[in-house]
């Protein structure tokens, strides 16, 4: 390894692992003292607390990167410029891109690193931090159907809507069974007031039937047990909603082709799924922004640049949140929703370079 590269890789990273430092510590610090009345009002032992905190930490650490890399490439080009490195080696006919091309080839594979933890390492421990809050805190049930107590699911030749669904017990509150042929016309309709999973079946209690008829028609009939022979058992309406950070991107994707599979909305799925490929890639866009301004400065002016690269990563967040919300909303199509920040700075990155003095 070359001097020089070797030199700027060692000065990239250390930057990096201090800006991380910060950034990380601060970050748990604010998020620390906005949990803690919630821990105590909870009752919750002081081990859960300290466990909480543990497995949020690689989703903090992936979160705080993006910025981490922006502010360690300023802070290391304007180091240099402040100690005249960087006229040293364009006197010398070096070009200083070229001669910071191993920060570039970091950046790419610090990005393929980054997506490989979020792939195996966040997942897993998000999921166990947030089920630390959600029983042990918020004192809720886990067991919840895409997030929402009232159920609708589509099963392959029929619709079922339930109130309430307890799934400890295996009984649905006022529960309504709807039944289609290939055409899909309805030949059945079925309503309790409660079914109750007993003996490998649903037992529906107090309720109607209503059959469609040779002639035409349709008939109906009261009843007060029917027993409802459907494929679906109570574990079939005990699937716990998961958020995008607790899922790879091979999970998002299989997921969202399920929850379309059963006649759910899979738009937000599919925009996280984009965002889960798009995100590492911030990284090479933050270097990219991070090395045009601060090559761009004139004087001796490091607080305001960084201050500059701050603002940069808040209109970035900016921008993505943005076009994330476009994307849920069916405005843009899920892929360019998740790639369009990247691609603007992108851009604004190439521009910024392409003016700088080399």
């Amino acid at each position: 390894m070359k001097v020089l590269t070797r030199y700027l890789t060692g000065e990239y990273l250390k930057a990096l692992l201090f800006c991380e430092g910060i950034l990380f510590f601060i970050y748990l610090v604010i998020d620390f003292l906005q949990k803690v009345d919630n821990f105590i009002e909870a009752k919750t032992a002081k081990g859960l607390w300290a466990l909480f905190f543990l497995y949020k930490t690689p989703l903090i650490l992936v979160q705080m990167l993006p910025p981490a890399v922006l502010i360690a490439v300023i802070v290391m080009f304007s180091s240099m410029k402040k100690r005249n490195e960087v006229t040293a080696l364009k006197a010398s006919g070096i070009n200083i891109f070229k001669a910071a091309s191993p920060v570039i080839i970091g950046s790419l594979l610090l990005g393929g690193l980054l997506f490989l933890f979020s792939e195996i390492v966040v997942p897993l421990t998000t999921s166990q931090g947030n089920r630390i809050w959600m029983v042990e805190v918020e004192k809720r049930n886990p067991d919840l159907f895409y997030g929402s107590d009232q159920i609708w699911y589509k099963s392959s030749n029929a619709i079922y809507w339930v109130k309430h669904f307890d799934g400890q017990r295996g009984v649905m509150e006022g529960p309504s069974f709807y039944f289609f042929d290939d055409a899909f016309r309805l030949v059945r309709r079925l309503e309790g007031k409660r079914a109750v999973w007993e003996g490998g079946h649903w037992e529906i209690l107090h309720g109607i039937v209503q059959e469609v008829k040779e002639g035409g028609g349709y008939e109906l009939q009261r009843f007060e047990r029917y027993q409802l022979e459907i494929p679906e058992i109570p574990e079939t309406f005990t699937k716990g909603v998961k958020k995008p950070e607790e899922m790879s991107y091979w999970q998002l994707k299989k997921y969202a082709k399920r929850v379309k599979a059963e006649g759910y909305d899979n738009t937000r799925y599919l925009v996280d799924m984009h965002i889960k490929a798009a995100f590492p890639f911030i990284v090479f866009v933050m270097t990219l922004i991070g090395m045009a301004i601060s090559l761009k400065q004139k004087g001796e002016r490091t607080p305001l640049v960084v201050s500059v690269g701050v603002g940069i990563c808040f209109l970035y967040m900016v921008i993505f949140g943005t076009a994330r919300a476009l994307g849920l909303a069916g405005i843009l199509p899920p892929i360019l929703a998740a790639w369009l920040s990247n691609v603007i700075f992108v851009f604004a990155g190439l521009y910024l370079i392409m003016h700088v003095d080399r």
